[in-house]
């Protein structure tokens, strides 16, 4: 049994945070993460973050990461156990985990998880030829193995993931043909929208795929129009000629470990799906387990790292550890969030937090 203050699941931009903010308190903190690197989605981004100066507003994702990362590997209070799956949080409190192979049992007195979402796809003929790729697949490709997926790529989705996604596929030198969103609006900042259409790309709103066209590999895509029920209209059809079809249609939190600890969840689309509900302090219906990132409601970067920071700082103080300006801290980081909440862009995400957020004071279902 390895015994751990704060255990935090997921080395991604909140896990990186919540382990420096709760490791800065004096917590000893165990890092958790199945892959061989930690970062998560932050070793793909190459574009330069938007923000604040806290939220490292003008720093590529990858730099982030490796800022992060530096803090955490300097910090005698984290250790890091890279390559490693938690399987699951029990009634009793322990949690088990593979390492390489290794099975083991942790026992924390605190949990923070902060395991980020998975990407949603769809169904549509042939969709499983070789060439169909999520667009975190791409990124992965592309920008951690220096791997080009292909030469001519419709990209399905115009959120921000889509349309960031586009711009690199464009720098690596595949030509996008085209950005195809069933929403009649774009849904990411009009700023990337922009410097998309500036490079002649078109973008179709309201359009879906009809079907995907080959045998052993990806030859081309149908897409045609849908009217405002979100029918097809027949006649409508466009086809392109590609080698890749990216699909970037939204994130789903992966909150399985969440469910099986019995903390209370709730279904809200505007947050990708079921999420925890939490209070102030992002703990949630079960005393001692917090949550920060895409877990909690999918979001930008920005948001998972302060979220993390607020989480650490939560955990630590749950624990016992605090300093003098802790409430000063923590009212910082709410202001944070609201600020990268604000505006219409933020109103989804506004609403659907409201939905979620319990008061501190109340009563929580069980401890672990």
């Amino acid at each position: 049994m390895k015994p751990a203050e704060v255990l935090i699941i997921g080395g991604g931009p909140a896990g990186l945070c919540a382990a420096i903010s709760a490791a800065e308190l004096g917590c000893k903190v165990l890092l958790a993460d199945r892959n061989k690197k930690l970062g998560g989605q932050l070793v793909k981004q190459t574009h330069m973050f938007f923000g604040s100066e806290k939220q490292y507003a003008s720093v590529r994702g990858i730099d982030i990461a490796g800022i992060l990362l530096s803090k955490v590997e300097n910090n005698e209070n984290v250790e890091i156990l890279s390559d490693t799956t938690i399987l699951g949080i029990y009634e009793d409190g322990v949690v088990t985990a593979d390492q390489s192979g290794n099975y083991f049992k942790i026992r924390p007195d605190a949990i923070i998880v902060a395991t980020g979402a998975s990407e949603k796809t769809l169904a549509f003929p042939y969709n499983d030829l070789p060439g169909v790729y999520g667009a975190g697949a791409v990124q992965t490709l592309m920008n951690e193995y220096g791997v080009k997926p292909g030469n001519r790529v419709v990209m399905l989705g115009a959120g921000n993931i889509g349309l960031i996604v586009s711009y690199q596929l464009m720098q690596a030198g595949v030509e996008v043909a085209a950005i195809v969103d069933a929403s009649p609006k774009i849904g990411g900042y009009l700023v990337h929208a922009s410097k998309i259409r500036r490079m002649g790309v078109p973008i179709y709103t309201g359009h879906t795929v009809k079907e995907a066209h080959g045998t052993e590999t990806l030859k081309g895509v149908t897409i045609w129009q849908l009217d405002d029920k979100w029918n097809p209209i027949e006649g409508t059809e466009k086809r392109f000629d590609v080698d890749v079809m990216c699909i970037s249609v939204g994130l789903t939190p992966l909150s399985e470990l969440l469910w099986q600890a019995g903390c209370e969840m709730k279904y809200v689309n505007e947050l990708g799906g079921f999420v925890p509900v939490r209070n102030e302090d992002l703990e949630t219906s079960v005393k001692g387990i917090f949550v920060a990132g895409d877990v909690s409601g999918v979001e930008e970067a920005s948001s998972a790292m302060v979220e993390g920071f607020l989480a650490g700082l939560s955990a630590a103080n749950y624990l016992g550890y605090t300093i003098y300006n802790i409430n000063e801290k923590k009212n910082d980081l709410h202001q944070q969030l609201n600020a990268l909440r604000s505006g219409p862009v933020g109103e989804k995400i506004r609403k659907g937090i409201s939905e979620l957020i319990f008061s501190s004071e109340a009563a929580v279902s069980k401890e672990i």
